[in-house]
């Protein structure tokens, strides 16, 4: 009796498991999985866990539900170092009231389909590595309390969308890289100590209309003008580090504030139309023809519309230049459209090379030098141009996704960037769906690797130390360089005698190329 009552509890138990996983919505279930697909590398395995196997979705490590199991509630994945994309599924878990995944290595930029989550209450991404604009569609999410994007590499403007949070109470949006004016005007007459009753009067815009707000971050961005009068409450070190009209000396230099000093950016235009207005009234009082003076007005009014309109052209110029979107179509057999933010002038030397031309070049994909499991090396010659070596990725086109396609595209320009007599210079790029390829061009090191010389035991190829001294200065500048002179850091996630190549006079080159096979373990984390 006792055993068949113990198996009648396992039973019951386990129907209880199926039942919860069944209840979950398949749209969820697709969200959390598409979350998980887009992260490449997750170094304290936090995700682990999350696989269909399991039988409680609710279970998976950060993931919390309602009591009854049918619905995601909270999504906390914090300080995991989780590098990756965020998924624009995640918009299509309807009861998110938390999205908070602080402190990891997430890029790309923040998906307009997360501001359909009406019930988000927490939108915690500070301290990641986002980039581009916040999408204007965040005032939709009506129920919000709290957002904290600071610490990653925002561009734009911040929308004025968010005065339609009317439950907000702390901002954090620091250590960005916005422009523009904060968003938030209102009476002059305002009291900065009743900040709350500003939503009740019809001439605020912006930010003011947020009658909860208490807390808010705008320090060390790119921000111009002054502080608005329903933010005096807010602490001055909320609005350091930016370019405001402020005799704070914790503003900008004006070198960083485009050549004009943040306390004297009054537009131009303005001093030019008091000068119009002296010089009017000056004439006046001489009694000057009424045609002549009405003839002034209106050269000086078009004087100053045109210097007008200049001055917005180049502002808008400078601030696309930031955040130029470079779409990178896919082949019409690849579900996503993908695009990533580039600036232009890092492509520039960056050549794009058909697989024909490559072909060629390494006598019909013939001329190997190396292989693994992730990739194949080819030797090759342009035609009258240099050598190279061609990196080719060994990866099926069924397991490429599109957080692959946008890993693989920033992954060219992170190392378009480089440019140091010691370290690998990208020459180029193939991508091309027929045959399905993604290769990587770079300058060919005569010599080989460091590690094949240092293994080498045969007569007359041991380094002499003067040889060994070259080479270990030049692998520090070349580390010197990627650490501290390239801006953001370029870091290699694994340094030893096979990254290091040599030229024919054993000049030593980092190759950075390790970082980017990541792409193909990301495959394999993803679909093995």
């Amino acid at each position: 009796m006792k055993f068949l009552a113990s198996f009648l509890v396992l039973s019951l138990i386990s129907t209880i498991s199926l039942v919860n996983s069944d209840t979950l919505p398949s749209n969820e279930v697709w969200a959390l999985t598409s979350f998980k697909e887009a992260i490449y590398e997750d170094p304290n395995l936090v995700l682990s866990n999350w696989n269909m196997l399991e039988s409680d979705l609710c279970n998976w490590f950060g993931v919390s539900c309602t009591l009854a199991g049918d619905h995601v509630i909270k999504l906390n994945i914090s300080g995991s170092s989780l590098k990756g994309f965020l998924a624009k599924e995640l918009g299509q878990i309807t009861y998110l009231e938390e999205l908070i995944l602080h402190g990891n290595n997430l890029i790309g930029t923040i998906p307009k389909e997360l501001c359909v989550l009406k019930s988000l209450e927490v939108l915690d991404l500070g301290m990641n590595q986002l980039t581009g604009p916040i999408p204007p569609e965040i005032g939709n999410l009506a129920l919000l309390v709290n957002i904290n994007l600071q610490s990653n590499g925002l561009t734009g403007r911040i929308p004025h969308e968010f005065g339609n949070l009317r439950y907000l109470k702390e901002l954090r949006l620091d250590r960005n890289k916005f422009q523009g004016p904060v968003p938030a005007s209102g009476s002059s007459n305002f009291a900065s100590n009743t900040h709350g009753m500003y939503a009740s009067n019809e001439n605020v815009t912006g930010i003011c209309r947020s009658p909860q707000l208490e807390v808010a971050d705008f320090s060390y961005n790119f921000l111009v003008g002054s502080i608005p009068k329903c933010l005096e409450f807010l602490p001055r070190l909320n609005f350091q580090g930016n370019c405001l009209q402020s005799n704070d000396p914790k503003q900008r230099p004006s070198t960083q504030c485009g050549g004009a000093s943040p306390a004297k950016s009054q537009p131009v235009v303005d001093h030019q139309f008091h000068q119009l207005g002296n010089h009017v009234r000056k004439h006046h009082g001489l009694s000057e023809p009424t045609w002549l003076l009405a003839l002034e007005i209106v050269a000086g009014t078009m004087v100053g519309s045109v210097c007008l309109i200049a001055i917005l052209a180049a502002f808008q110029r400078c601030n696309n230049k930031s955040s130029i979107i470079i779409p990178w179509k896919k082949s019409a057999s690849q579900k996503y459209h993908t695009a990533v933010y580039i600036d232009p002038e890092i492509l520039k030397d960056v050549r794009r090379y058909s697989r024909q031309e490559l072909e060629e070049a390494c006598e019909d994909f013939s001329n190997i030098i190396g292989s693994s499991p992730d990739s194949v090396v080819y030797k090759g010659t342009m035609k009258g141009g240099p050598e190279i070596a061609v990196i080719s990725l060994c990866i099926k086109e069924e397991h490429w996704t599109g957080y692959l396609e946008l890993y693989f595209q920033r992954e060219v320009a992170e190392l378009a960037r480089l440019n140091h007599e010691n370290t690998g210079k990208l020459l180029g790029y193939c991508r091309e769906s027929n045959p399905f390829s993604r290769m990587l061009v770079f300058d060919y090191a005569s010599n080989g690797t460091l590690h094949e010389h240092l293994h080498c035991y045969e007569e007359g190829c041991q380094f002499s130390w003067t040889r060994r001294m070259k080479i270990i200065i030049g692998i520090a500048r070349g580390l010197k360089y990627l650490h501290t002179e390239v801006e953001p850091p370029f870091t290699i996630s694994e340094l030893n005698s096979s990254a290091v190549y040599l030229t024919e006079e054993f000049a030593p080159k980092v190759c950075p190329l390790v970082s980017s096979l990541q792409i193909i373990k990301l495959a394999n984390y993803n679909f093995a």
